[in-house]
């Protein structure tokens, strides 16, 4: 038995991983961008909600106002799955909130376009999301969320090479 419990507690016993300054200030970062997502995700469902929409019909319909992008080109913008995409996508065609035009660069990856009810949606719900961020926006200098801003790009787009290379190569 006492080996048995010598062999699980290296689980317990180990040092902790040793980290830069800027290592550990990396993960304090990444921990509160994931809380704070999910608080957006809620907020934009509250703000969503009365018409009928939710956060991640929000994000494709802007997506898809941006003439031009097919489903896989909105995943890779977003940062989701492209089956995720999809899914929401096909909805947003069955509720007659957007359509898919030919792609004359590719056969088969159509491109998502909005309809005029679509686009009336969206807009209401930039009016909705304006008043959300100006009021929140008060409690912080613009400089402040420019620079958080240029920080958080900067790491999405370090990550998202990382991404692209690991999957060229199967790392």
């Amino acid at each position: 038995m006492k080996r048995k419990l010598d062999k699980r507690q290296h689980a317990v016993n180990h040092t902790k991983p040793r980290r830069t300054p800027e290592g550990e200030a990396f993960a304090k970062m990444a921990f509160a961008v994931l809380r704070l997502s999910g608080y957006l995700t809620a907020a934009g469902d509250a703000l969503t909600k009365p018409l009928g929409q939710s956060s991640a019909r929000w994000q494709v319909l802007a997506a898809a106002a941006a003439d031009g992008m097919s489903v896989a080109q909105i995943a890779r913008v977003l940062g989701m799955s492209r089956q995720g995409v999809q899914r929401v996508a096909d909805l947003l065609v069955e509720d007659g909130l957007a359509e898919y035009l030919a792609n004359p660069q590719h056969k088969r990856a159509k491109l998502l376009q909005l309809l005029p009810t679509g686009a009336e949606i969206l807009a209401e719900i930039r009016v909705r999301q304006a008043a959300w961020v100006n009021e929140i926006g008060t409690r912080f200098t613009a400089a402040d969320l420019e620079a958080a801003a240029k920080v958080l790009a900067e790491a999405t787009e370090m990550l998202a090479e990382r991404e692209a290379l690991r999957e060229a190569y199967a790392l």
